[in-house]
């Protein structure tokens, strides 16, 4: 039995999906405090599920999670949670301070108080689910690995890297049981329409303007999220603890490219009335990072992990569950 956080969320709630379709006999029990990031929704049919037990709360929230511990035998904890766009930190950080640093440390300090540091196993294990923009920018070819020095550049990543810090010196003072993962984007169904790819794809049936900061040659490596899935999956029972590792999709992208493509194909297949005349380029936002460019080297070669969707296949599944669930 594992404790998910972030469970009605984009990635917690498909890496639910993914778990108890390919594990039939294990349990879920799953925290979501179902704040805008968080809907209801996207676990709809896992609340069918006797194998998912939902708790509506914060990580934050210490009676809770103690009773978890205190109540279920719990062999892993995988913490989705977190306040994650970067444009709301930059218009206010406080919400992010609160759940991806104080959250992170009441889901480890109740970690700590209530499973014995002697019976700790190599199959317990606490994964803080980070990102590659901890990272900041990248440069010319370089790649951001696991050695990598910290660097974030708005209060969202700046809140993950604190939580990753945390996490790592846990390990080292306490002998925690903790493991950071740290991904490239991810894209899929059930992702806020927020988000990059499902902005373009609602408004572009809509017929609304797509806003592109500034000229669009922003560079991200982009990973379907059933690879993220899978990786986190394969982490969870043959990672080491106290490591890091970058997960990748081996698909760099400029933005403007992506909205392009998308636009293309969604003219030539659903409607021919939607064009590249709905791009608008707009003011940059602050501190944009201009190259995201992960080495997911060590998880390939030490865990045997490789992503398996090309994005053009990723695409079309979340251009298809997009289609099928609009409002």
């Amino acid at each position: 039995m594992i404790l998910v956080t972030g469970v009605a969320g984009f990635i917690g709630s498909n890496f639910c999906y993914y778990y108890l379709n390919k594990y039939k006999n294990e349990t879920i029990i799953g925290i979501d405090s179902l704040t805008y990031a968080g809907n209801i929704c996207n676990i709809e049919s896992l609340l069918k599920d006797k194998r998912f037990i939902f708790m509506l709360s914060e990580i934050s929230d210490t009676d809770l999670v103690n009773f978890i511990f205190k109540t279920y035998n719990i062999t892993g904890v995988i913490n989705f949670a977190a306040e994650t766009h970067v444009d709301r930190s930059i218009v206010d950080a406080s919400s992010f301070i609160q759940s991806n640093i104080c959250g992170v440390f009441n889901l480890m300090e109740c970690i700590n108080q209530n499973v014995d540091h002697n019976i700790f196993k190599d199959d317990f294990k606490f994964i803080q689910i980070s990102t590659d923009e901890v990272y900041g920018s990248v440069e010319n070819d370089k790649k951001f690995s696991e050695t990598t020095p910290l660097h974030p550049n708005n209060p969202y990543s700046a809140s993950k890297a604190s939580a990753d810090l945390l996490v790592l010196s846990y390990c080292n003072t306490y002998n925690f049981p903790g493991i950071v993962s740290r991904c490239s984007n991810n894209f899929g169904p059930r992702q806020h329409v927020e988000k990059f790819i499902p902005m373009i794809i609602t408004k572009a049936f809509k017929h609304e303007q797509i806003p592109i900061y500034g000229n669009g040659k922003q560079i991200r490596d982009w990973i379907f999220v059933d690879d993220h899935c899978s990786a986190i999956d394969n982490i969870l029972y043959n990672g080491n603890i106290g490591e890091i590792y970058n997960i990748g999709g081996d698909n760099e992208l400029n933005n403007i490219d992506v909205v392009v493509t998308l636009l293309q194909y969604l003219q030539k297949n659903y409607d021919d009335s939607i064009t590249t005349d709905l791009i608008e380029h707009v003011q940059d936002r602050p501190g944009h990072d201009k190259r995201y460019a992960m080495d997911a080297t060590k998880i390939k070669e030490t865990l045997g992990w490789k992503p398996s969707t090309t994005f053009e296949a990723g695409l079309k599944l979340t251009i298809d569950w997009y289609i099928n669930h609009q409002p």
